[in-house]
């Protein structure tokens, strides 16, 4: 066995996993992006051996292993949950099936990670999809990490006809928790301790923001946005690694040490910065939000404006004969 072959089969195991990720967060020349990108495909590889001994093991064949959510999108933060679906095409006996999902989920718990996790048929997916707005999101980052492909493109393609399909009734539910979650939070832009992911200008209304885009209703203003994301999500990791703590909101007594993390001068550096990216972030979301609307009342006026215009002309009340050649009036 050639040091790379150790060194993968090693990294299969939790603790190789563990040691790994450890070394890869401790690196000071990899940062940002390519932190975030190593850090995922660290993680698929653990998980598809965990997924591919779990599922010889159970005896289960049509399965697959989904990330969803912010690790589908591939922004796994230091103290990220992993937000995972088992889906399963349903011919398997139930117990195997429950066996399968132990064998995975039990080693993330024994490392002391956050799970968020779900086990699915497509159609149950579709249907709690349907049910919960939230959910809806998430899956469409659904990303394969192993286990059957064709399963997964399937539901990624039903996944997203149901969203465009349900554009209409969907966006102004997800417009409606956009900003019942801005009264909670505030605007982050205005803020001296603002949570980087739940603010008004934060990861989540970038979020919305590719929700929206892949309904076709409307698209975001580009200029930025991409820029902004990275800021937010870099300060988002630098706070984990600081804190040591699955938090989001920038508290001011750990500024100074998050923007000594990220190279910058000191707090107000670090508070300048984010503020730039939640303002672009905030007037992306007020001017997608605005076409959305527009879209949407002009779709809702079409179908009038054809029965105005003689389109949708109604057929003429039945008449009643009164004798042979006479009708009612």
């Amino acid at each position: 066995m050639t040091s790379t072959e150790a060194t993968t089969e090693s990294e299969d195991s939790p603790s190789g996993y563990a040691a790994a990720r450890l070394r890869l967060l401790q690196e000071k020349e990899r940062p940002g992006p390519p932190r975030r990108a190593a850090l995922a495909a660290l993680t698929d590889d653990w998980l598809t051996a965990l997924f591919t001994g779990a599922a010889r093991h159970a005896g289960v064949r049509g399965a697959a292993l989904v990330a969803v959510g912010g690790y589908g999108r591939g922004e796994l933060s230091p103290r990220s949950d992993l937000d995972l679906l088992l889906l399963h095409d349903g011919t398997a006996d139930a117990t195997d099936v429950a066996a399968l999902a132990d064998r995975i989920w039990y080693p993330v718990w024994d490392l002391g990670l956050a799970l968020d996790h779900s086990v699915r048929t497509p159609a149950e997916a579709r249907k709690t999809a349907a049910d919960d707005l939230k959910v809806q999101l998430g899956l469409l980052d659904a990303r394969p990490i192993a286990g059957d492909l064709g399963l997964v493109a399937s539901l990624r393609t039903a996944i997203l006809a149901d969203w465009r399909n349900q554009a209409p009734r969907r966006l102004p539910g997800l417009h409606d928790l956009c900003r019942e979650r801005a009264e909670r939070h505030g605007e982050l832009r205005f803020l001296l301790e603002p949570d980087l992911k739940e603010a008004r200008g934060g990861l989540r209304d970038v979020t919305a923001l590719r929700a929206v885009a892949a309904s076709w209703v409307a698209d975001a203003p580009r200029e930025g946005l991409a820029e902004a994301r990275r800021v937010l999500l870099d300060a988002r990791d630098s706070l984990h690694l600081t804190t040591g703590r699955a938090t989001d909101r920038l508290a001011l007594q750990e500024q100074d040490q998050v923007a000594q993390a990220l190279g910058l001068l000191d707090a107000d550096a670090l508070l300048r910065q984010v503020y730039e990216a939640a303002r672009t972030v905030s007037y992306a979301t007020d001017v997608t939000w605005r076409e959305v609307n527009r879209v949407l009342r002009a779709r809702s006026a079409r179908p009038r404006l054809r029965a105005l215009l003689g389109g949708g002309r109604t057929p003429a009340p039945e008449r009643t004969p009164l004798a042979d050649g006479v009708v009612e009036a």
